[in-house]
């Protein structure tokens, strides 16, 4: 077989191939886009952290990613129907389609992009420790706190418990289900400090000015947010970038950030922030 004819061959069968493929695959990659557009409804699982999303005095859900997952709701013509899931199960939940998309301050990890498709990044943030004021007053440094005896409090699940297993492998980490439950550990004593995601310890020892401190001036690891996506939803992926840097472009994002992570002026709504 000539050469010429084997190119030719071989072009041929890629060209009949991508006919087979292409259409199956974008059928895929707009499935859930399709699914949104048809039922007019956007599915967000999200988990309740403040200020990240939380429930006001009425019930009502609020909170930096509530405003952010209404104005991408509105913005594209959609209603959104919001999913409150344990923080430990809430990529389970995503692939196995119990909502269309995670909007709930998830760190991008390469241990996640295993499992989900993230969106670029819309917001940062740290993980910061706040520390009891008197069982952990004398403790200033990060070889301080990685001691056998010490307890660290964290959220099940959540990108701070890898965190603390980095920093501090000597100590011994409780974990639970709920932020507040986190910080109460440290409030009455039964824990030396609390990890979690910025603002929450800065915000924590401001309230608590007596009970609380932040030994460390930097965070002890910097993350990026995006929203997470199950494989394959490529399109509605993109679509959803283009709406970040769009919110980038304008302001809007940052404002809603600095309201809800460099103010306290939203704590009155809430009856336990």
């Amino acid at each position: 077989m000539n050469l010429s004819f084997k190119t030719a061959l071989s072009g041929a069968a890629l060209l009949f191939t991508a006919a087979l493929v292409t259409p199956v695959q974008a059928e895929e990659t707009s499935a859930t886009l399709s699914q949104i557009e048809q039922s007019g409804t956007l599915r967000v699982g999200m988990s309740t952290f403040a200020p990240w999303a939380m429930r006001d005095k009425q019930g009502a859900l609020i909170g930096f990613e509530i405003d952010v997952a209404r104005r991408l709701a509105t913005d594209n013509g959609w209603q959104v129907e919001f999913v409150p899931t344990a923080w430990d199960g809430i990529i389970p939940s995503l692939l196995a389609k119990k909502y269309d998309v995670i909007i709930g301050g998830l760190t991008i990890t390469p241990e996640r992009e295993k499992s989900v498709r993230f969106t670029q990044a819309y917001s940062h943030s740290g993980v910061q420790l706040a520390a009891s004021s008197t069982i952990a007053k004398e403790k200033k440094t990060v070889a301080d706190f990685n001691q056998r005896g010490v307890i660290l409090a964290v959220r099940r699940g959540a990108s701070p418990v890898q965190v603390a297993k980095e920093h501090f492998p000597k100590a011994t980490l409780r974990q639970f289900d709920d932020e507040s439950q986190v910080f109460q550990e440290v409030l009455n004593g039964r824990a030396h400090g609390a990890l979690s995601s910025s603002p929450k310890p800065e915000q924590e020892a401001l309230r608590h000015p007596d009970a609380l401190f932040m030994p460390f001036a930097e965070p002890l690891a910097q993350g990026d947010e995006g929203f997470a996506l199950r494989k394959g939803d490529d399109a509605l992926a993109e679509e959803f970038n283009e709406w970040i840097a769009a919110r980038q472009a304008d302001g809007w994002l940052k404002a809603r950030h600095d309201y809800w992570f460099k103010s306290l002026a939203w704590e009155a709504q809430v009856a336990n922030p």
